[in-house]
């Protein structure tokens, strides 16, 4: 009875155990992988690398296939994103995900699995860059590396058409300063701009909008407010706009601007490479006979027998302030050299100034009037009556005698001038004194006069693009090319009085 007992028992259990294992069975036949996009690529697409989301209703190792790939190589239980691994520019229609794991029991195993095809999208080239002009090049033009300034919407590579190029090879996105590379003299016409994106995209095409470049001008002032310019290094002249008729002493050059003073304080000004010329307020009615510029200062000196003789401008010569020199004496002729402004003037006065607002008097060592200031290779020449020249080495502190030829006697040593190593002084009669030594001797150069229309006294020299410029008291111009040694009279286009030159 026992045994029958244990057999039943036994048999029992059996049944049981075998409904739960076929149960167990029949629930894992039935566990599966699910998979679900949940955010599609936008399409179309620039990005080469766009982000996909999906989920699972598992976790598991990811496979791809078809086009596309991805770092990522598992995924959880719910949403995955992933990054696609870099691709070309296309349609792909037949990426698949796919995630997979196995399972396992004491007897058996079952591998899980789910797979999903990645919406179809298209990845194209991005839109190209935009270029457009802010700041065009100022013409006519002295300066032979000008600025310019160009916008662009995309960040790129830089390409220049035409005759113009810069060292500047990439833009932003933005305003874009470029400095274009050295130019020679001439109209710019076919100057373009291009930019490419990290994309390959190719933006309009910028044609930089016409500019001259002129090699340097020559301006000269005289009788009547006569103002003349040449754009050729002194060979052919022509008017410019004066908006005065009252005589004009001196013109200097500075940050652009030519500015010129004359009688009555007059003082005018030009932004225009000396095309046209506008009056500016002086605040004084003295006599003014030169103006230099320097530190981005302009000085005009005059006359008017009290210590109020020099005028200063900080703003390109647009507003002027009185200055007190400390002399009474009339002031002739201002120059610039070493950081060191220098005037001259009757009685041998010398002033030097590094701001062009307060003086010092250095003794000069003579008492003859004094005319014109020169500077070059560290070294100041000042002419003057009596066939003076003083040479300072010093910045104007000491002063010795120059040597002069007998041949000039007491002829007064209207101007100076200095360029490639030279330094040039004009005369009465239209004669002219060189030195190649440093100022320390001048020689007298072979008489020019024949060259003149008249008698006259050349007033004013300057130096520019390997050419010296004479002007005169007639309307006449003397020009050369070797250094002072030689020179040839060219026309000016006038019979007034000139009285100052500048380049």
């Amino acid at each position: 009875m026992k045994n029958n007992l244990i057999y039943y028992l036994f048999i029992t259990l059996s049944i049981i155990l075998n409904s739960c294992t076929e149960g167990f069975k029949e629930e894992y036949s039935k566990l599966v992988m699910a998979l679900t996009e949940v955010t599609a690529i936008t399409t179309p697409t620039t990005d080469t690398t766009p982000d996909y989301t999906f989920s699972s209703t598992g976790s598991g190792a990811i496979t791809y296939g078809g086009s596309c790939s991805s770092s990522t190589t598992s995924a959880i239980s719910g949403n995955n994103t992933i990054t696609l691994n870099t691709l070309s520019v296309r349609t792909y229609a037949d990426c698949t995900i796919t995630v997979s794991k196995t399972i396992f029991t004491e007897k058996s195993e079952k591998k899980l699995s789910g797979s999903l095809t990645i919406t179809s999208f298209t990845v194209e080239t991005s839109s190209a860059p935009t270029v457009a002009q802010v700041t065009a090049v100022t013409t006519p033009t002295d300066d032979n590396t000008p600025d310019y300034i160009f916008s662009s919407s995309e960040a790129g590579t830089i390409t220049y058409g035409g005759s113009c190029s810069s060292s500047t090879t990439s833009a932003t996105s933005g305003d874009n300063t470029i400095t274009l590379a050295t130019l020679s003299s001439g109209t710019y016409s076919d100057c373009t701009i291009k930019v490419t994106d990290s994309s390959g995209n190719e933006s309009n095409t910028l044609t930089i909008t016409s500019f001259t470049v002129v090699s340097g001008v020559f301006v000269a002032v005289g009788q009547d407010g006569t103002i003349i310019r040449s754009t050729d290094n002194g060979s052919s002249w022509g008017n410019a706009t004066s908006p005065t008729g009252n005589r004009l002493e001196g013109v200097a050059f500075g940050n652009n601007t030519f500015v010129g003073v004359g009688y009555s304080g007059t003082i005018v000004r030009s932004t225009d490479n000396g095309s046209s010329f506008d009056n500016v307020t002086s605040g004084t009615g003295m006599l003014l006979h030169a103006v230099t510029f320097g530190n981005n200062t302009f000085v005009a000196v005059g006359g008017s027998g009290t210590q109020v003789n020099i005028v200063r401008s900080t703003d390109n010569g647009t507003t002027w302030d009185n200055v007190t020199s400390g002399t009474n004496e009339d002031l002739l002729g201002a120059g610039f050299g070493n950081n060191t402004f220098v005037v001259v003037g009757k009685a041998g006065t010398i002033l030097t100034s590094s701001d062009g607002s307060s003086w010092d008097n250095p003794t000069s060592g003579t008492v003859v009037d004094l005319d014109d200031v020169a500077f070059g290779n560290n070294t100041l020449a000042v002419s003057g009556s009596n066939a003076t020249i003083l040479r300072s080495t010093d910045n104007g502190t000491n002063w010795d005698d120059a040597t002069t030829p007998g041949q000039i006697g007491v002829w007064r040593i209207w101007a100076a001038g200095f360029g490639n190593n030279t330094f040039v002084g004009t005369t009465h009669y239209g004669h002219i004194v060189r030195s190649t030594d440093n100022g320390s001797s001048f020689v007298y150069v072979t008489s020019t006069q024949v060259l003149l229309s008249k008698v006259c006294h050349l007033k004013s020299v300057s130096f520019g693009n390997n050419a010296f410029v004479l002007v005169c008291t007639g309307g006449d111009i003397l020009r050369s090319t070797d250094n002072g040694e030689t020179w040839d009279s060219v026309n000016s286009g006038t019979t007034k009085d000139l009285r100052g030159v500048v380049f």
